[in-house]
């Protein structure tokens, strides 16, 4: 009997998870994992739905505009008061929007999650130059909101 018992539990040890942990998954996995089923719900919820297949970059401009809800980055409007100041005395009533950072970051997240599920390179909504000019305007809309015009770094050619 005790042999049957033996037999029975070595076959379960070959079960995933049975015996074996799995590694939880990276903050950056963990977040790449989010976000991906994030945007799949977004393009589930577009009326007609949008298969992930079809998705393209307009849909992932329309994405990224409607996270704006939820920013925390208040961007003055031109006769705002406060454009320009770095720090603000008092309220106004200018948007709040998503962060230039968070931005870039999530689509970098997204462009990985879409071709490590077999999407390919050459066809990833979120690698389109449209992305990347979308993002350049943001960054370049916060920065004169602060009164810090956008400029380019060179930091390779060296410094005077």
């Amino acid at each position: 009997m005790s042999t049957e018992r033996t037999e029975g539990s070595c076959r379960n040890s070959n079960i995933p998870g049975n015996n074996q942990r799995q590694q939880p998954l990276s903050r950056y996995e963990s977040q790449k994992r989010r976000d991906s089923n994030f945007f799949g719900l977004y393009l589930k919820n577009q009326t007609p739905q949008v298969p992930l297949s079809q998705c393209n970059y307009n849909h992932v401009l329309y994405f990224l505009r409607s996270l704006d809800q939820f920013g925390k980055t208040k961007v003055h409007r031109l006769g705002c008061m406060f454009y320009g100041p770095l720090e603000p005395l008092a309220l106004c009533t200018c948007l709040l929007r998503q962060a230039w950072s968070s931005l870039d970051s999530l689509i970098g997240r997204l462009q990985a999650a879409y071709e490590e599920n077999g999407g390919s390179p050459a066809t990833n909504p979120f690698a389109n130059g449209a992305i990347r000019v979308y993002l350049r305007e943001v960054s370049e809309c916060h920065a004169r909101a602060r009164g810090i015009p956008y400029k380019k770094s060179n930091q390779s050619k060296g410094s005077d």
